[in-house]
């Protein structure tokens, strides 16, 4: 019996129930549903208000601490890191390159898992366990001992960035999920200002006290403050649209119908699921994959920027706790201009992920896997970016700038190809994808 008379995907978002009439009965309602959806409603937009302030607030504040946990690295090499622990230039460059490989080695693993989990449990864990592992990075006294803390945090955080895209991608649609992206991900640029902020603040005033050196004070104050969003976090998130306890059952049955409509399946649902190697078969064999990771590896590539900017600033004849300072502004006005583009033109690296999701919607957990590779191999380009900073070039940095340049003129001209691209490959999916989505519509 056909779910959908009109060809949509469908898509059944619901726990899983031993009671068989029950399942039926709702399978009913929300066909139903589906075949009396309007969209635009007061009832939507009161919902989509809804959604917005159960996900974006936390999402957001979560995502600046994941960015400051990464990237105060920076900030602790010029607070007294370097010399301490006897780092070299190359020392630092595997320091920061170390992360990737777990972040890379983890990703698709972990939003493997997402798609069958509870998000409102996994994200918040994982935050949980990387705030900890920020916090503990301060007894690092040796170079193993910091590579050895960075290397698990990459695989411990690996699971954050994509299973919010793929949260994201289960609750809005195509045409909401852009200016989400976006949103989102302008705590990236403002983690640059309040980390800056926060470790100017940290190394002036908590230098010494009770014996412990700024810098690792720097990593303590923003693990422990890690750790306690996480807390809150649990009892906050959304899981997915059919599961969500903070929503009544007509505004599950509305949000799932909504998603169906634009022909993105939710996750958390009722119905015949790609297996683990089904989903990673398709998302490997599908050439738009590819496509979209050589486009954020250019754009992320360039990003390496980021974790030297405390550096480049030092460089330029201020004091420490002044460099600190200085990151601010860069942030600040990065932050701005990315919540204008968001009003039209989103930034190039959430509408990258935007477009993939938008792109590579269905299934579901060929989706979750196509993002999380995006993410993954695009944030390994930070390896060999992280190497084109060294101190010898100080202050000029060209190969860096020339470089970044580079990157993000190669990223204009694949941006420019890909409607050409997705368009000339019309992939129609592997044979699993296509038994998978015709049994759906039957």
């Amino acid at each position: 019996m056909s779910l959908l008379d009109n060809g949509q995907k469908p898509s059944l978002d619901m726990k899983e129930d031993k009671n068989a009439p029950v399942v039926g009965e709702a399978d009913a309602e929300l066909a139903e549903a589906l075949r009396n959806y309007v969209p635009g409603t007061r009832e939507e937009k009161q919902l989509v208000r809804k959604i917005d302030m159960f996900l974006m607030p936390v999402l957001w504040i979560m995502y600046i601490l994941n960015y400051v946990d990464r990237t105060n690295i920076g900030n602790a090499k010029i607070a007294g890191m370097q010399k301490d622990l006897g780092l070299t230039d190359d020392g630092y460059a595997w320091v920061l390159s170390i992360f990737f490989f777990g972040y890379l080695i983890c990703e698709v693993p972990s939003n493997m898992l997402l798609s069958r989990s509870r998000p409102s449990i996994f994200l918040p864990g994982i935050m949980l366990v990387w705030g900890a592992l920020s916090a503990l990075m301060s007894v690092s006294k040796s170079y193993g001992a910091l590579l050895a803390f960075r290397f698990i945090l990459g695989c411990v955080e690996a699971g954050f960035f994509p299973g919010v895209l793929y949260l994201l991608s289960c609750w809005y649609t195509r045409a909401e999920l852009g200016k989400r992206f976006a949103i989102f991900y302008t705590a990236a640029v403002l983690s640059g200002a309040f980390g800056g902020l926060l470790a100017g603040a940290i190394t002036a005033n908590l230098d010494d006290a009770h014996g412990i050196r700024g810098r690792r004070w720097l990593f303590i104050v923003e693990g422990v403050a890690t750790v306690g969003v996480a807390l809150v976090a649990f009892f906050v998130l959304l899981d997915y649209p059919a599961t969500a306890r903070q929503m009544t059952p007509e505004q599950r049955r509305l949000a799932s119908v909504r998603i169906i409509a634009d022909g993105i399946a939710s996750g958390g649902q009722n119905r015949r699921r790609l297996s683990h190697r089904d989903a990673l078969v398709a998302a490997v064999s599908d050439p738009r994959t590819y496509a979209f990771i050589l486009l954020f590896m250019l754009d992320v590539g360039a990003g390496t920027i980021s974790y030297f900017i405390p550096t480049i600033t030092l460089t330029l004849g201020y004091d420490t706790v002044t460099a600190q300072y200085m990151t601010v502004p860069i942030y600040a006005v990065a932050s701005v201009c990315l919540n204008v583009v968001a009003a039209g033109i989103w930034s190039a690296l959430p509408l990258v992920l935007s477009w993939t999701s938008g792109v590579v919607s269905l299934p579901p957990e060929k989706r979750a896997i196509v993002l999380a590779m995006v993410n993954a191999f695009g944030n390994f380009s930070s390896v060999y970016g992280s190497r084109i900073w060294p101190s010898r070039d100080a202050p000029a940095y060209r190969v860096g700038f020339g470089v970044t340049a580079a990157f993000l003129g190669a990223g204009m001209v694949v941006a420019a190809l890909m409607p050409l691209f997705v368009k000339w490959v019309d992939w129609r999916g592997t044979k699993a994808e296509r038994e998978v989505l015709a049994e759906e519509q039957e």
